[in-house]
């Protein structure tokens, strides 16, 4: 294959900043300062919600159309519950109202997260009952995001896996480019015990957005540990993902996100496992492939483990690096 005709634009998902405590005006400003391309704003932080009217939206929309950078929107929901205590919410006036801040923006593609982590609470409902509950709770979304001209961009956090959001997508009747589509992160697919470049492929018709991560996944006494690293340092293989989506019909944006972090996979309780129906042998085989080679990386200094505490002192010199990295990665590309 020759190299892909496409031109990727790079930005950020605004997370990645969330130590520099930036508004989102000033997050647009980082970004043209370190020439990224645009700002993928997955949430705002709580202290910059009041601030958010239309007029500040217009300004936004102003700033970035101004330096031609792109906008993605974010904040919307899809399990209809209080993910802490499980009670039942409505999420349809919460996603109306990020809908309708997207169509002022003028921007198409919202990232919904519910933030789950059902398989790892035993207190927590059946997957499958928050499946069909968000099933039914997204169905009923969508003339309303269709009105608003709005795709729904599902992240793949820890709440479902790639075989489940395809049910979804199945249940409520949508094809890919309708309302419903993902938020591609890389490195969430490890957490979730997925091979990130065969979840991508399973899921690749319906990426309209994405989280570029980098990361790792560990083999211990306890189960598997997977974590957060800079772009290049880690194990997810961007070649052959990028390389998926430069064949959709649509443009989609390479949004770095990096934090720190890592998340703890007991995978030796088989009441854990069990919570995998759909991990083949054959996938589960390429973990521990993935794993060897992590720690490989791990052991030669070429990646490390950062806790979330500690990513305040390295964000913005990372970040930096993750736009470097990514700039000559899409050279490689073929």
């Amino acid at each position: 294959m020759k190299k892909s005709q496409r031109k990727f634009k790079i930005g950020l998902d605004n997370y990645c900043l969330s130590p520099l405590q930036l508004n989102p005006m000033e997050v647009l400003q980082w970004v043209k300062k370190h020439n990224v391309e645009g700002v993928s704003f997955s949430g705002i932080e709580e202290g910059n919600q009041d601030q958010i009217d239309e007029q500040y939206l217009k300004d936004l929309r102003s700033f970035a159309e101004c330096n031609n950078l792109y906008l993605e929107w974010g904040g919307a929901q899809h399990i209809p519950r209080d993910m802490s205590t499980w009670e039942k919410k409505d999420i349809f006036g919460l996603n109306k109202k990020v809908a309708q801040q997207a169509e002022t923006l003028g921007v198409r593609v919202v990232r919904s997260c519910s933030g789950g982590l059902m398989r790892w609470d035993n207190n927590s409902p059946k997957t499958e009952t928050l499946l069909m509950e968000m099933a039914k709770a997204l169905k009923a979304q969508r003339q309303m995001l269709m009105d608003f001209n709005v795709i729904l961009a599902i992240e793949t956090h820890f709440e479902f896996t790639t075989f489940e959001l395809l049910k979804i997508f199945e249940y409520c009747e949508t094809e890919p480019g309708e309302y419903l589509g993902i938020c591609l992160d890389t490195m969430n697919l490890l957490t979730m015990m997925e091979n990130p470049v065969r979840a991508t492929e399973r899921i690749l018709p319906w990426v309209v957005s994405t989280h570029i991560k980098d990361g790792g996944i560990l083999l211990e006494k306890k189960g598997m540990t997977s974590f957060v690293t800079e772009i290049g340092k880690g194990i997810v293989n961007f070649r052959e993902i990028i390389k998926g989506l430069a064949t959709l019909p649509r443009e989609v944006h390479l949004s770095i996100e990096d934090h720190g972090g890592y998340f703890s996979l007991p995978i030796f309780d088989p009441q854990f496992l069990s919570e995998f129906p759909d991990l083949s042998s054959g996938e589960f085989a390429c973990l521990i492939d993935l794993a060897f080679k992590s720690k490989e990386k791990i052991d030669f200094g070429e990646s490390q483990v950062i806790n979330r505490k500690g990513w305040a002192k390295v964000c913005e010199e990372r970040v930096i690096r993750d736009i470097i990295a990514l700039r000559l990665l899409l050279k490689t590309v073929e």
